[in-house]
């Protein structure tokens, strides 16, 4: 299923690995997209939103509705 984040404070390629990781490491099949400038990230990946969204505020990240 394929489900689009606003995410905040996204700033360097770190940041998008962080996030990437942080959703890989709950489903090691999705398919993440980045677009740090808009702070979009597409994530198509079986896992419920909200695991998703509470997987990247983990790393630190503000996800918005």
């Amino acid at each position: 299923m394929n489900q689009s984040f606003n995410v905040q404070g996204m700033t360097c390629g770190h940041c998008e690995r962080a996030v990437t990781q942080a959703v890989k490491t709950l489903d090691p099949q999705a398919t993440v997209s980045i677009d740090r400038a808009s702070g979009k990230v597409a994530v198509d990946s079986s896992q419920p939103r909200e695991a998703i969204a509470a997987a990247i505020a983990e790393e630190g990240y503000s996800v918005a509705p």
